[in-house]
């Protein structure tokens, strides 16, 4: 999905191209788990303001979408957050998820490249 909009300093419109990737795209792209794009995304404060925009995709809770830059805030969260002792299992359990999504997203973990 692409947005054009945006204006000039003079109040003219002119074309500023914004691709908008879903997490469901976002987690294709970056071979991580659609769980854990959905968890980090949950807390907007993850993801730099005006990268992440709520998607109406027909369904009553519409999708969450990244641009570029969001896109690379999930890479750099990502990568810090595997650079911690306990990794993603201790993100996870701070943000009080769910055992059983835990050990579901930790089994797509020993497949990573460091």
């Amino acid at each position: 999905m692409e947005l054009d909009a945006g204006h000039s300093a003079r109040g003219n419109l002119m074309a500023r191209s914004k691709r908008i990737y879903t997490l469901k795209d976002v987690a294709v792209m970056l071979g991580e788990n659609l769980e854990l794009l959905e968890e980090i995304t949950a807390n907007p404060d993850n993801i730099t303001e005006g990268e992440m925009f709520y998607v109406s995709d027909g369904r009553d809770d519409g999708t969450t979408g990244l641009t570029e830059n969001g896109v690379n805030d999930v890479q750099a969260l990502l990568a810090d957050i595997r650079t911690w002792d306990g990794g993603i299992r201790e993100f996870l359990v701070s943000e009080q998820c769910d055992p059983a999504m835990i050990e579901r997203i930790l089994a797509d973990e020993p497949n990573r490249q460091p």
